[in-house]
């Protein structure tokens, strides 16, 4: 059977990109038909500055709008990235496997590194390692396939480089996995700057629709959702952004194709005002499952250990194995 992984980091609160980008399918794919683990991966939000709580109160949200989304710990597991010491124990073999230059081209340590130099802050060298740490949360496991967002597939092309090396060095240890993407809205967009990835922690919420907005709020978010010059509705990512944007939305919410639902608007307004219904539709449920389960927390809590023991068990034999490959000496 086919083994998948894939993770969510708890830098802020989860969004509507989140959700349509990589959770539905999760929900709706992943967990049939393969073995799946889906894990909060708490420690890589500690690559740059942070507060431990809001850390800690963000990786139980998160944990809570998972399941709240519909993983269902009967099909899947679902656990915290940091409860599972392999994750940590495999970051340093595969450390001393990559190389300086392969870190240093990631684009995300571009970008961030220089965003944290404008802004007089150190760069954290976990920054620069996390893909290393990426890597070993899918190697432990033995995934075949990584479900991810357009940003990501670089970090799977890492992953797949160290495996394929590991395994030439020191025989074969790696399950050389591949990166998978949906169809539509795998990528989600900002509602204020349709040029720009709709993400967790951008400064201004006004173009991010949080997974716990209201509806309300949400309508207004996407009523006041950018355009384009012009007056004709046409799916034109490089040329129409704002529309584009707003017809991948529309097409994820109602399972439709953002091409044909260009010829049925007239007017942006038209089209801003079904899609705001559609979305409130869509996160209606959602919303409503997560309150039940934040008043029962001790249930989130156990659903979290039981998945991090068989995480456990699923990652200890794989990791300890490549300690032996590489030259340590085992333990008694």
């Amino acid at each position: 059977m086919t083994r998948i992984f894939s993770g969510i980091k708890p830098t802020g609160h989860l969004t509507l990109g989140n959700y349509l980008g990589a959770v539905r399918r999760w929900v709706e794919v992943d967990q049939h038909g393969a073995e799946a683990l889906f894990s909060v991966v708490d420690l890589h939000a500690l690559t740059v500055e942070h507060d431990p709580g809001r850390v800690r109160r963000l990786s139980r949200q998160a944990a809570t709008l998972l399941l709240a989304a519909g993983l269902d710990p009967k099909l899947c597991t679902l656990f915290v990235q940091s409860h599972v010491d392999e994750h940590a124990r495999l970051s340093y073999l595969l450390e001393c496997t990559a190389t300086d230059g392969e870190l240093r081209r990631m684009i995300q340590y571009r970008e961030k590194s220089v965003l944290a130099r404008a802004a007089g802050e150190g760069v954290r060298l976990s920054l620069l390692t996390y893909p290393v740490l990426m890597a070993a949360d899918i190697l432990a496991y033995g995934a075949d396939e990584v479900p991810v967002g357009e940003d990501q597939t670089q970090h799977v092309e890492l992953t797949r480089d160290l495996a394929v090396r590991f395994n030439q060095r020191y025989g074969h240890t790696f399950t050389v996995p591949r990166a998978t993407a949906p169809k539509v809205a795998a990528r989600v967009m900002d509602l204020q700057d349709p040029t720009s990835k709709m993400g967790k922690s951008h400064a201004n919420g006004a173009g991010i629709v949080y997974l716990l907005d209201d509806a309300e709020t949400v309508r207004r978010k996407i009523m006041r959702a950018v355009t384009d010059s012009g007056r004709d509705v046409e799916y034109d990512r490089e040329g129409r952004p704002g529309v584009a944007n707003l017809l991948d939305l529309m097409a994820a919410a109602t399972d439709g194709n953002p091409e044909a639902l260009a010829g049925v608007y007239q007017s942006y307004g038209a089209l801003k005002k079904d899609t705001a219904d559609a979305v409130v539709e869509l996160l209606r449920p959602l919303r409503e499952r997560h309150a039940e389960l934040a008043a029962d927390q001790g249930h989130v809590d156990q659903v979290l250990r039981d998945g991090a023991e068989r995480a456990r068990g699923v990652a200890r034999p794989l990791v300890d194995r490549a300690y032996r490959a590489i030259g340590l000496l085992p333990a008694g």
